[in-house]
């Protein structure tokens, strides 16, 4: 997702804290390098909100780990605070927070996996992170032979690989924090929670049947239009119909009383020649 380039000190882009030291909201760089680390992220967002729905889950927010310093700060593509509740945050400051992010995910591309497996990981490491994940959506970010997805667990100040182990679907991974199996689904990550064995559904699953809903939905009021219409136009027919009826009865009815009134006359004709044939015999 773009964003504008880093503000200036007293923008209304940044973030002011008490102190008069104002952090920014934006390091000015794009969320991903391409469609295929943008969908990870997002679809990872969206999943671990429904699969953890009091924690925070962010997606490309600053965090500043150091009160007073605005230079020090990080940008995870993905981050998890279990117990700090979902209202929306500009930047995650530790010192606020009261701790770090309890789990951490970086999606890797070409150009920012050798700093995902290096500098991050140590930089995670050192403010505390308690697990770090890494993860090559299209498999062709790491070198040769790395797993596509690896989660770290930091123990002495060191992060180490949590272990592996063959399911249904694939190579899957537990998240000790977090309580979820995660696994590569193709070029998205799948989340299941442990204690229940459920995979988590994709956000654009969800995403996917609410709009064919809305579709159906749609369909169906046009064709209860389409009904109300060719009822109205039938009984519309149906009133033009009777209008005729009633005008062919009036007509015939109008008719036959004159057919009465001159029949009537007729014989009051011959009547009044019948008499006039007595009174004057030829």
């Amino acid at each position: 997702m773009p964003t504008p380039p880093p503000a200036a000190a007293a923008t209304a882009a940044s973030n002011v804290h008490a102190d008069e030291v104002f952090y920014p909201c934006s390091d000015g760089k794009p969320m991903a390098d391409n469609m295929w680390q943008a969908d990870a992220i997002m679809h990872a967002t969206g999943d671990l909100r429904a699969a953890l729905p009091t924690a925070l889950v962010a997606a490309d927010i600053l965090m500043y780990p150091e009160e007073g310093n605005n230079r020090n700060f990080i940008a995870p593509d993905v981050l998890v605070g279990l117990g700090l509740g979902t209202r929306n945050r500009s930047s995650y400051f530790v010192w606020v927070e009261g701790k770090p992010p309890d789990w951490v995910l970086e999606v890797a591309s070409p150009s920012t996996q050798k700093k995902d497996r290096d500098r991050k990981r140590c930089r995670y490491a050192a403010m505390g992170v308690p697990e770090y994940w890494m993860f090559d959506p299209k498999g062709d970010a790491y070198p040769r032979g790395t797993p596509r997805l690896q989660g770290l667990k930091l123990a002495d100040g060191e992060y180490l690989p949590l272990p592996s182990r063959l399911a249904a679907g694939g190579p899957m991974i537990r998240s000790e924090v977090l309580g979820l199996d995660v696994r590569v689904d193709g070029e998205l990550l799948r989340f299941r929670d442990a204690a229940t064995g459920r995979d988590v559904p994709h956000w654009s699953d969800g995403q996917a049947a609410a709009e064919r809903a809305d579709a159906q939905a749609k369909q169906e009021a046009a064709q209860r239009k389409a009904a109300e219409a060719k009822a109205e136009r039938e009984a519309a027919r149906a009133e033009r119909q009777a209008a005729r009826a009633r005008q062919e009865a009036a007509r015939a009815i109008r008719e036959a009383s004159a057919r009465s009134a001159a029949e009537a006359r007729v014989a009051q004709l011959e009547a009044a020649l019948r008499r006039s044939r007595v009174r004057h015999p030829p």
